[in-house]
Protein backbone atom coordinates (compact mmCIF):
# COMPACT_ATOMS: atom_id res chain seq x y z
CA UNK A 1 0.00 0.00 0.00
CA UNK A 2 2.86 2.29 0.75
CA UNK A 3 4.68 1.72 -2.42
CA UNK A 4 1.63 2.48 -4.23
CA UNK A 5 0.86 5.49 -2.50
CA UNK A 6 4.74 6.34 -2.83
CA UNK A 7 4.10 5.56 -7.01
CA UNK A 8 1.08 7.98 -7.49
CA UNK A 9 2.92 11.21 -5.67
CA UNK A 10 6.17 10.52 -8.03
CA UNK A 11 3.88 10.60 -11.07
CA UNK A 12 3.98 14.63 -11.21
CA UNK A 13 7.81 14.65 -11.01
CA UNK A 14 7.97 12.00 -13.80
CA UNK A 15 5.72 13.77 -15.84
CA UNK A 16 7.58 17.15 -15.51
CA UNK A 17 11.01 15.55 -16.13
CA UNK A 18 9.78 14.10 -18.87
CA UNK A 19 7.82 17.39 -20.22
CA UNK A 20 11.06 19.67 -19.57
CA UNK A 21 14.10 18.08 -19.05
CA UNK A 22 14.43 14.89 -21.26
CA UNK A 23 11.72 15.91 -23.86
CA UNK A 24 14.05 18.95 -24.65
CA UNK A 25 17.47 17.08 -25.27
CA UNK A 26 15.64 14.78 -27.24
CA UNK A 27 14.51 18.34 -29.42
CA UNK A 28 18.49 19.58 -29.04
CA UNK A 29 19.54 16.07 -30.82
CA UNK A 30 17.19 15.87 -33.00
CA UNK A 31 17.25 18.93 -34.55
CA UNK A 32 21.01 18.49 -34.47
CA UNK A 33 21.13 16.28 -37.90
CA UNK A 34 19.34 18.75 -40.09
CA UNK A 35 20.90 21.95 -41.83
CA UNK A 36 19.58 25.25 -42.50
CA UNK A 37 17.76 24.26 -45.59
CA UNK A 38 15.79 21.22 -43.38
CA UNK A 39 17.74 18.25 -44.67
CA UNK A 40 18.74 15.63 -43.08
CA UNK A 41 22.41 15.58 -42.44
CA UNK A 42 25.90 14.52 -40.59
CA UNK A 43 27.87 17.77 -41.84
CA UNK A 44 26.90 19.63 -38.75
CA UNK A 45 28.93 17.03 -36.57
CA UNK A 46 31.54 17.25 -39.22
CA UNK A 47 31.69 20.91 -39.18
CA UNK A 48 32.08 21.02 -35.27
CA UNK A 49 35.51 19.57 -35.73
CA UNK A 50 37.05 21.88 -38.39
CA UNK A 51 39.56 24.13 -36.63
CA UNK A 52 36.78 27.13 -36.13
CA UNK A 53 34.59 24.72 -33.85
CA UNK A 54 37.52 23.20 -31.28
CA UNK A 55 39.01 26.72 -30.63
CA UNK A 56 36.00 27.55 -29.51
CA UNK A 57 35.73 24.69 -27.83
CA UNK A 58 39.14 24.78 -26.12
CA UNK A 59 38.49 28.99 -25.70
CA UNK A 60 35.41 27.72 -23.69
CA UNK A 61 37.23 25.58 -21.64
CA UNK A 62 40.22 27.90 -20.81
CA UNK A 63 37.71 30.50 -19.57
CA UNK A 64 35.71 27.86 -17.76
CA UNK A 65 38.80 26.63 -15.74
CA UNK A 66 39.90 30.13 -15.20
CA UNK A 67 36.58 31.85 -13.26
CA UNK A 68 36.65 28.19 -11.61
CA UNK A 69 39.95 28.48 -10.65
CA UNK A 70 39.83 31.99 -9.50
CA UNK A 71 36.31 31.50 -7.75
CA UNK A 72 37.85 28.37 -5.68
CA UNK A 73 40.66 30.67 -4.35
CA UNK A 74 38.72 33.21 -3.21
CA UNK A 75 35.83 31.11 -2.33
CA UNK A 76 37.95 28.56 0.33
CA UNK A 77 39.15 31.06 2.30
CA UNK A 78 36.03 33.36 2.44
CA UNK A 79 34.21 30.05 3.68
CA UNK A 80 37.04 29.18 6.13
CA UNK A 81 36.71 32.27 7.59
CA UNK A 82 33.06 32.58 8.03
CA UNK A 83 32.71 29.61 9.83
CA UNK A 84 35.15 31.49 12.30
CA UNK A 85 33.03 34.76 13.11
CA UNK A 86 30.64 34.96 15.63
CA UNK A 87 26.87 35.64 13.34
CA UNK A 88 28.30 33.46 10.67
CA UNK A 89 24.64 32.68 9.39
CA UNK A 90 24.07 36.07 8.81
CA UNK A 91 27.32 37.24 6.91
CA UNK A 92 26.48 34.08 4.41
CA UNK A 93 23.25 35.40 3.77
CA UNK A 94 24.53 39.06 3.19
CA UNK A 95 27.08 37.20 0.27
CA UNK A 96 24.16 34.62 -1.00
CA UNK A 97 21.89 37.65 -1.45
CA UNK A 98 23.49 38.97 -4.49
CA UNK A 99 23.04 36.30 -5.83
CA UNK A 100 18.84 36.71 -5.81
CA UNK A 101 19.59 39.99 -8.27
CA UNK A 102 19.11 39.41 -12.01
CA UNK A 103 21.55 38.68 -13.88
CA UNK A 104 20.75 41.42 -16.30
CA UNK A 105 20.89 44.19 -13.57
CA UNK A 106 24.60 43.67 -12.63
CA UNK A 107 25.73 42.91 -15.91
CA UNK A 108 24.51 46.33 -16.74
CA UNK A 109 25.74 47.73 -12.88
CA UNK A 110 29.57 46.35 -13.91
CA UNK A 111 28.82 48.53 -17.25
CA UNK A 112 28.87 51.68 -15.47
CA UNK A 113 31.64 50.69 -12.71
CA UNK A 114 34.00 49.77 -15.51
CA UNK A 115 33.40 52.18 -18.08
CA UNK A 116 35.27 55.04 -19.38
CA UNK A 117 33.73 57.89 -16.42
CA UNK A 118 33.19 54.70 -13.93
CA UNK A 119 34.06 54.33 -10.58
CA UNK A 120 36.85 51.81 -11.66
CA UNK A 121 38.67 54.32 -13.83
CA UNK A 122 37.86 57.02 -11.71
CA UNK A 123 39.92 55.39 -8.67
CA UNK A 124 43.14 54.81 -11.04
CA UNK A 125 43.14 58.46 -11.76
CA UNK A 126 42.88 59.33 -8.17
CA UNK A 127 45.86 57.05 -7.44
CA UNK A 128 47.84 58.55 -10.32
CA UNK A 129 47.34 55.49 -12.80
CA UNK A 130 45.02 57.10 -15.04
CA UNK A 131 42.08 55.88 -17.47
CA UNK A 132 41.94 52.26 -18.76
CA UNK A 133 40.60 50.37 -20.65
CA UNK A 134 39.20 48.27 -18.28
CA UNK A 135 35.69 47.19 -19.94
CA UNK A 136 35.44 44.82 -23.54
CA UNK A 137 38.84 42.71 -22.07
CA UNK A 138 39.26 39.71 -20.56
CA UNK A 139 40.08 40.73 -17.33
CA UNK A 140 36.69 41.96 -16.60
CA UNK A 141 35.13 39.13 -18.09
CA UNK A 142 36.50 37.16 -15.85
CA UNK A 143 35.99 39.78 -13.05
CA UNK A 144 32.62 39.65 -13.22
CA UNK A 145 31.96 36.21 -13.71
CA UNK A 146 33.90 35.37 -11.20
CA UNK A 147 31.86 38.07 -8.57
CA UNK A 148 28.55 36.51 -10.09
CA UNK A 149 29.51 32.87 -9.45
CA UNK A 150 30.84 33.46 -6.18
CA UNK A 151 28.02 32.58 -4.02
CA UNK A 152 27.88 29.52 -5.40
CA UNK A 153 31.20 28.17 -4.84
CA UNK A 154 30.80 29.43 -1.31
CA UNK A 155 28.24 27.93 0.11
CA UNK A 156 29.02 24.08 -0.34
CA UNK A 157 32.36 24.99 0.73
CA UNK A 158 30.80 26.45 3.88
CA UNK A 159 28.36 23.58 4.60
CA UNK A 160 31.45 20.98 4.41
CA UNK A 161 33.69 23.26 6.58
CA UNK A 162 30.77 24.01 9.19
CA UNK A 163 30.15 20.14 9.67
CA UNK A 164 34.19 19.60 10.00
CA UNK A 165 34.40 17.93 13.51
CA UNK A 166 36.57 20.17 15.60
CA UNK A 167 37.97 17.57 17.41
CA UNK A 168 39.91 16.27 14.38
CA UNK A 169 41.57 19.63 14.29
CA UNK A 170 42.62 19.81 18.14
CA UNK A 171 44.11 16.23 17.07
CA UNK A 172 46.04 17.11 14.66
CA UNK A 173 47.37 20.27 16.49
CA UNK A 174 48.04 17.76 19.62
CA UNK A 175 50.48 15.40 17.02
CA UNK A 176 52.30 18.29 16.16
CA UNK A 177 50.96 19.09 13.13
CA UNK A 178 51.67 22.56 11.91
CA UNK A 179 48.34 24.69 10.67
CA UNK A 180 49.55 23.75 7.12
CA UNK A 181 49.93 20.10 7.38
CA UNK A 182 46.77 20.48 9.51
CA UNK A 183 45.11 22.15 6.26
CA UNK A 184 46.65 19.97 3.88
CA UNK A 185 45.91 16.46 5.37
CA UNK A 186 42.43 17.21 7.57
CA UNK A 187 40.72 20.32 6.77
CA UNK A 188 41.26 20.17 2.99
CA UNK A 189 40.52 16.44 2.05
CA UNK A 190 37.94 16.43 4.52
CA UNK A 191 36.07 18.86 2.49
CA UNK A 192 37.16 17.82 -0.99
CA UNK A 193 33.41 16.96 -1.47
CA UNK A 194 32.54 20.43 -0.66
CA UNK A 195 35.44 21.74 -3.23
CA UNK A 196 33.83 19.35 -5.93
CA UNK A 197 30.16 20.51 -5.56
CA UNK A 198 31.23 24.17 -5.80
CA UNK A 199 33.61 23.14 -8.95
CA UNK A 200 31.04 21.79 -10.36
CA UNK A 201 28.40 24.54 -10.02
CA UNK A 202 30.59 26.84 -11.16
CA UNK A 203 32.16 25.26 -14.26
CA UNK A 204 29.02 23.83 -16.15
CA UNK A 205 27.09 26.99 -16.18
CA UNK A 206 30.75 28.79 -17.16
CA UNK A 207 30.89 26.89 -20.47
CA UNK A 208 27.73 27.86 -21.93
CA UNK A 209 28.46 31.76 -20.62
CA UNK A 210 26.66 34.26 -23.45
CA UNK A 211 25.62 37.56 -22.24
CA UNK A 212 28.77 38.41 -20.31
CA UNK A 213 29.77 37.40 -23.55
CA UNK A 214 28.43 40.08 -25.45
CA UNK A 215 27.65 42.87 -22.40
CA UNK A 216 31.60 42.76 -20.35
CA UNK A 217 33.88 41.51 -23.48
CA UNK A 218 32.19 43.04 -25.87
CA UNK A 219 32.23 39.84 -28.20
CA UNK A 220 35.93 39.70 -27.55
CA UNK A 221 35.32 36.34 -25.71
CA UNK A 222 33.68 33.53 -27.68
CA UNK A 223 32.65 30.35 -25.87
CA UNK A 224 30.03 27.55 -27.00
CA UNK A 225 26.89 29.30 -25.26
CA UNK A 226 28.23 32.17 -27.72
CA UNK A 227 28.03 30.01 -30.42
CA UNK A 228 24.43 28.72 -30.00
CA UNK A 229 23.11 31.89 -29.48
CA UNK A 230 24.03 33.24 -32.94
CA UNK A 231 23.07 30.56 -34.69
CA UNK A 232 19.74 30.01 -32.91
CA UNK A 233 18.81 33.70 -33.45
CA UNK A 234 21.47 35.24 -35.70
CA UNK A 235 22.10 32.67 -38.73
CA UNK A 236 19.04 30.77 -38.08
CA UNK A 237 21.32 27.69 -38.29
CA UNK A 238 19.20 25.43 -35.34
CA UNK A 239 20.85 22.03 -36.72
CA UNK A 240 24.60 23.54 -36.14
CA UNK A 241 23.34 25.26 -32.90
CA UNK A 242 21.84 21.90 -31.51
CA UNK A 243 25.06 20.42 -32.81
CA UNK A 244 26.99 22.85 -30.30
CA UNK A 245 24.19 21.99 -27.55
CA UNK A 246 25.12 18.73 -27.55
CA UNK A 247 28.76 18.59 -27.55
CA UNK A 248 28.05 20.54 -24.48
CA UNK A 249 25.85 18.54 -22.88
CA UNK A 250 28.04 15.79 -23.23
CA UNK A 251 30.97 17.48 -21.41
CA UNK A 252 28.78 18.69 -18.84
CA UNK A 253 27.91 15.20 -18.17
CA UNK A 254 31.40 14.16 -18.23
CA UNK A 255 32.40 17.15 -15.76
CA UNK A 256 29.33 15.74 -13.51
CA UNK A 257 30.60 12.12 -13.46
CA UNK A 258 34.07 13.07 -12.82
CA UNK A 259 33.71 15.67 -10.33
CA UNK A 260 30.77 13.50 -8.72
CA UNK A 261 31.14 11.68 -5.07
CA UNK A 262 30.90 7.93 -4.42
CA UNK A 263 29.57 7.51 -1.12
CA UNK A 264 31.78 4.22 0.31
CA UNK A 265 30.57 2.38 3.18
CA UNK A 266 32.50 2.00 6.67
CA UNK A 267 33.99 -1.49 6.37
Amino acid sequence: MKNRSRNFYLIPYVIWIALFVIAPLFLVLYYSFFNIEGEFTLSNYQKFFTPVYLKMTFSSFWYAFLITLFTLLIAYPTAYLLTKTKHKQLWLLLIIVPSWINLLLKAYAFLGIFGTYGAANSILEVIGIGSQQILFTDFSFIFVSVYIFMPFMILPIFNALDELNPSLLYASSDLGASQWTTFTRVIFPLTLDGVKAGCQIVFIPALSLFMLTRLIAGNRVITLGTAIEQHFLVTQDWGMGSTIAVFLILAMVLIMIFTGTRKKGVL
